[in-house]
Parts: C-alpha cells; sequence; structure tokens
C-alpha cells in the first residue's frame, strides 16, 4: 500500500501558508507607493503619481489608482496610515502586519 497525499490536500494547505496573487499585488503595490512617497518632489515617479491628466467623464466616476492604495492603506493600517510612511520602522512593521493577516 503506497502512502500519497492528494492535490486537494496539497491546495488547501498552499492556500493556508501562501498570500493569494491579489493580496501580493496589493502589498507590492503598497510598498511601492511608500517608496515613491519618500522620494524627492522633483523626482519623475513622484510628479507622475501626482499628474493631473485632465477631466473625468460622466456618469459614475471610476476609482483612480490613488484611491485604491489609499484604501488598501486604510484598510491594513488604519487612519494614520500615510504619517507611518515617513517613519521607515513604522512602515516595515505596517507591511509585516500587512503580509501576516
Amino acid at each position: 500500500m503506497k502512502s500519497y497525499v492528494t492535490n486537494t490536500i496539497n491546495l488547501s494547505c498552499a492556500k493556508i501558508l501562501l498570500p493569494s496573487v491579489i493580496e501580493t499585488i496589493r502589498l507590492n503595490i503598497l510598498r511601492w507607493f511608500g517608496h515613491v512617497q519618500i522620494m524627492e518632489e522633483n523626482r519623475i515617479p513622484k510628479r507622475v503619481l501626482y499628474m493631473n491628466l485632465g477631466t473625468r467623464f460622466r456618469g459614475r466616476s471610476r476609482n483612480r489608482w490613488q484611491d485604491e492604495v489609499r484604501e488598501d492603506g486604510r484598510m491594513d493600517g488604519g487612519e494614520g496610515w500615510q504619517e507611518k510612511i515617513h517613519n521607515r520602522e513604522e512602515w516595515k512593521k505596517l507591511l509585516k502586519t500587512a503580509r501576516n493577516t
């Protein structure tokens, strides 16, 4: 008699141990946002991040990239999450707790 582990058991263990693809992308976006926030004002990535691209269309407005990042930051770090960006240790702690939840 062979002892083996089925694929369904392997997949269920992987779901417990590994974050989903969406969570990984969301955390990488938050990490990048924090990196850009620390940059000087004249750096190109920071200028592009706050660039106004023109008028918005009629109807329900689409969420901008910044709106999504701010919502993710609020979910992970509470209301004062943007102040933690400038304190490197606090920012690392926030990202680590967000990764573990």
